[in-house]
């Protein structure tokens, strides 16, 4: 399921969408009043903004037989992207997180972040992160990857593919075969994994009727992680998230990604 190779890089990843997000104790200033002066510290790099009212999920309160919904207050979700859109701040009362849907490598991500961080922790002062997360979504094309015909055993490592490993089962009779588990890393870190086929909807496009492989691995540090602990948490998480992603595919779909020189 691991690997122990270096890192690698790849001229075709396959990555739809790269976030990384830091959870802390809420900030009533946040919702109190737009954050003006975190724009001013990012606005050169983020000058698009917008925000959005989000209603949290009623929550489930009382004893059973008197259960109740009880509704959450609504947050405000204040967001800040680069002028191509490619890039996404996003701010609320109890996480910030960037978001990336042309990733390249992580020392790019990594210095991408560091400003968005830095103004947001000289702003508001957080206590320290609840959770510190990372989260690689990789959405496999066959057609892009000129593997058309190919079935997804070829490509992926039977563990990630349930019923579609095995050689008597037919893609195109398997309506859904999905894999969600949540296991233990080294030092201290968390993955909660999603695997399978699945369509891809982008809106204002046309429609997609290609069949893609889903590879979502969120890996996450759970507890009070000190402000000036929560790169190297970031760093360690990407370390596990690399191994865990070259243990998921074969030398065939690896060759097809057209691997780069190991970084």
């Amino acid at each position: 399921m691991f690997s122990q190779e270096p890192r690698q890089a790849f001229r075709k990843n396959q990555l739809m969408e790269v976030i990384c997000q830091l959870r802390f104790p809420e900030i009533l200033t946040i919702a109190a009043k737009a954050p003006a002066d975190f724009q001013e510290l990012i606005r050169g790099d983020y000058p698009q903004y917008t925000a959005r009212k989000e209603a949290p999920a009623p929550k489930l309160t009382g004893a059973p037989g008197n259960f109740t919904l009880q509704n959450q207050p609504e947050t405000i979700n204040y967001q800040f992207a680069s002028a191509d859109g490619t890039w996404r701040v996003n701010l609320t009362s109890k996480f910030i997180s960037l978001a990336c849907s042309r990733y390249t490598n992580w020392e790019d991500f990594a210095q991408k972040l560091d400003l968005p961080l830095a103004a947001f922790i000289k702003t508001y002062k957080p206590a320290y992160f609840e959770r510190v997360g990372l989260r690689y979504i990789n959405a496999f094309s066959r057609k892009q990857l000129d593997l058309e015909g190919v079935p997804f055993r070829e490509l992926l490592q039977p563990c990630y593919l349930g019923i579609l490993a095995e050689e008597d089962v037919q893609e195109t009779a398997t309506t859904r075969s999905s894999l969600d588990t949540e296991v233990n890393l080294r030092g201290g870190c968390r993955a909660k994994i999603h695997a399978g086929p699945g369509m891809i909807r982008r809106p204002g496009k046309a429609e997609d009727k290609e069949v893609y492989f889903i590879l979502d691995n969120d890996l996450f540090m759970s507890g009070n992680v000190p402000v000036n602990l929560s790169t190297g948490a970031m760093q360690t998480l990407h370390q596990q998230a690399d191994s865990l992603f070259l243990g998921a595919i074969t030398d065939r779909l690896r060759d097809a990604m057209e691997p780069l020189e190991y970084l």
